[in-house]
């Protein structure tokens, strides 16, 4: 007796944009030997690169508009505070 094909789950792509930039000769030289040596292509170690970028400068946006937020509810430190702070660094 013939078996039915059983149907097939189609993969789940991620959501994906293109974006087109300018790089500098060297830089791509460098994406295109990692890739290389690698066996990886280009277009995944340029997202893991810029991937990993992203990821360890965010905190600084993060930080820098929850300083905001507290500047603009004036919360700053005491006197007291800065004054510990200089004395724990000696200035």
């Amino acid at each position: 007796m013939p078996t039915l094909a059983q149907p097939t789950r189609a993969r789940a792509t991620p959501l994906t944009r293109t974006i087109n930039v300018r790089i500098p000769v060297g830089v791509f030289d460098q994406l295109d030997e990692l890739a290389t040596a690698t066996a990886r292509t280009k277009s995944f170690v340029t997202v893991e690169a810029l991937s990993s970028y992203l990821q360890a400068q965010s905190w600084q946006i993060k930080e820098v508009q929850e300083a905001i937020v507290e500047a603009d509810n004036g919360n700053f430190a005491t006197a007291d505070q800065v004054n510990a702070v200089f004395a724990k660094y000696g200035a």
